[in-house]
């Protein structure tokens, strides 16, 4: 997990802040499927 959005969400839970929270998982899901996606093409080639 990149360390900014570590920092992010740390903040986030601090504040209780769920709409935060939200975004930021979903930014972190999308992250690590993409992240998958561009090894599983470079292990095909």
């Amino acid at each position: 997990m990149p360390q900014w959005l570590c920092h992010q969400l740390m903040k986030a839970y601090y504040k209780k802040d769920r709409r935060q929270i939200k975004l930021l998982n979903e930014c972190w899901f999308f992250y690590r499927n993409s992240a998958e996606a561009r090894d599983s093409i470079q292990r095909e080639v």
